[in-house]
């Protein structure tokens, strides 16, 4: 099928005879203040993958594990997982639905606009927009920069290669400048890579869990893993601990609003896009699950793994399980896993950068909303992308509990982004106009539950995650959010509010880079 025949407008079979047909995306996009400019390749599955990609449970579970060994240990990293995953589905639902009445690339920020009162809608969009640029950019920084710690384990492993923070940043940036040529040079390659890496999760999953299982000579019993609670945060309490110990899961849940980002590049966007965010969720929910399980049944010494050399105990685990050869095996399968994960981030992260500057945003919005005429690709987008998680991830130079502050400020700025829109359309009731894909009566209360998770983990992830806090490991989240947040609110005062979202021509005659089509 060709584009033109996929944007053909076809009524469903169960319409009545005579009903007008649903708009085509490119119609539904116009409505919305757009012009169709990026190219509408991807399908529905494609869509989902993107999402599924980047929650990535080979990426986040496994980057974060050792977070979770010394943050509350095996049961927080088990029952957490259950718990955060069920919050996250209802955050993801209350999501889908707005997802579908708005299908366009600009996603959070431009729902805010619509489901906000007139007088105060730019404003909500501009604050949404900002959080969501923080998270989308600390997101990549995280993926990337656990990918790169991963890859010097098995450099280590492999060819004695010493790992320093020194190393680990320059494998760090390597890996962002390949993932930000992908997306500049090899745009179908990275369509074709995101399909493929859905079926690598999938098999790497129950290939890696299938070893755990069968080949250890010896396993831990069901009551350590779903009791055995360990602390060496240094902090007193159990149910701090606990709290701060859901990181893990929480952090691994992000990034599914790739398929909103995507959708002005999805066929039947309306109905794609809000399946791509739950279908997402609940798969990497169910495969997650059986990963966390497989590692810490085949965990042969606590302490061996959380003391590894390698600076990775999912990597020391894989070899005391299986041997050095097959471990490091199948250290490989988590390693791709890891980089195809961060380049379907910076792709998504590049899309949210595109809409948010084509609404003049960002400084320099008009570099930074050009698309490359060859690829249909916003090339400036995907290299700011790169460049602002590579800037995130530098203060690991000095600070050693800066993983754990880049993932808390990813669920932060993502978490405030996505419940932003959720709030404001339960604020709006019955006046919200519901897209083809809805939650009917459970719309409201899944938005309650969805706003309620969010601001709890918003004052949680904020808070110290060792103790002592010192110079060394203090948890910088609140500094880095805060002075995005300042540089928002001041630009928003000085100027922003004058002209965001204010174009001074019509709706329907807007380009994709904010200008007249005249």
């Amino acid at each position: 099928m060709t584009n033109d025949e996929a944007a053909v407008a076809v009524p469903p079979p169960d319409a009545p005879v005579g009903a007008p047909a649903p708009p085509s995306d490119e119609e539904r996009l116009a409505e919305l203040g757009y012009t169709q400019v990026l190219a509408r390749r991807m399908s529905a599955f494609s869509n989902y993958a993107v999402s599924f990609t980047i929650i990535s449970v080979l990426s986040g579970c496994l980057t974060l594990y050792l977070f979770g060994m010394n943050t509350g240990g095996p049961a927080v990293i088990t029952w957490g997982w259950v718990g955060v995953g069920l919050m996250t589905l209802f955050v993801g639902l209350a999501m889908a639905e707005i997802c579908s009445a708005y299908p366009t690339s600009a996603g959070l920020y431009f729902w805010a606009h619509r489901l906000a009162p007139p007088r105060s809608a730019a404003a909500w969009a501009w604050f949404a927009g900002w959080f969501n640029v923080l998270g989308q950019v600390a997101v990549t920084a995280g993926i990337d920069f656990g990918a790169a710690s991963f890859l010097g384990a098995y450099l280590n492993l492999q060819f004695g290669f010493e790992v320093t923070p020194g190393r680990t940043i320059l494998l760090f940036a390597a890996i962002l400048v390949l993932h930000g040529l992908l997306n500049t040079f090899g745009v179908g390659i990275v369509a074709f890579l995101n399909n493929v890496s859905v079926w690598w999760h999938v098999g790497g999953v129950a290939v890696i869990v299938g070893a755990l299982t069968f080949v250890p000579d010896s396993h831990r019993s069901a009551s350590y893993v779903f009791t055995e609670f360990v602390n060496n945060t240094g902090w007193g309490s159990g149910f701090y601990v606990v709290m701060l110990g859901l990181l893990m899961a929480q952090y691994t849940f992000t990034g599914y609003d790739a398929s909103a980002h995507m959708t002005e590049e999805t066929h039947d966007a309306a109905v794609a896009g809000p399946r791509g965010i739950v279908r997402s969720i609940w798969t990497s929910w169910i495969a997650g699950f059986v990963l966390l399980l497989g590692f810490t049944f085949a965990i042969q010494s606590y302490d061996g793994a959380l003391n590894s050399p390698t600076g990775a105990p999912p990597a020391q685990i894989l070899l005391d399980a299986l041997g050095a050869t097959t471990g490091k095996l199948l250290l490989l399968v988590v390693i791709g896993a890891q980089l195809f994960c961060g380049m379907a981030s910076v792709t998504a992260n590049s899309r949210m950068i595109y809409a948010f500057s084509r609404d003049g945003a960002l400084p320099f919005s008009r570099v930074w909303h050009t698309v490359s005429p060859r690829t249909r690709t916003p090339v400036a987008a995907v290299w700011l992308a790169a460049l602002g998680a590579l800037a995130l991830g530098l203060p690991y130079l000095i600070n050693v509990t800066a993983y754990a502050a880049v993932t808390s400020i990813a669920v932060i700025g993502l978490y405030i982004a996505y419940v932003i829109p959720t709030l404001l359309r339960l604020l709006r009731g019955d006046d919200f106009v519901r897209g083809p894909w809805h939650l009917g009566r459970w719309s409201r209360p899944i938005g309650i539950v969805a706003v309620s998770w969010v601001a709890v983990i918003t004052v949680l992830f904020m808070l110290p995650q060792v103790s002592p806090v010192t110079w060394e490991s203090f948890n910088y989240a609140p500094l880095a959010v805060l002075v995005v947040l300042g540089f928002a609110a001041v630009w928003w005062t000085v100027s922003a509010r004058h002209w965001f979202l204010k174009p001074a021509v019509p709706d329907h005659k807007r380009t994709s880079g904010g200008e007249s089509t005249d």
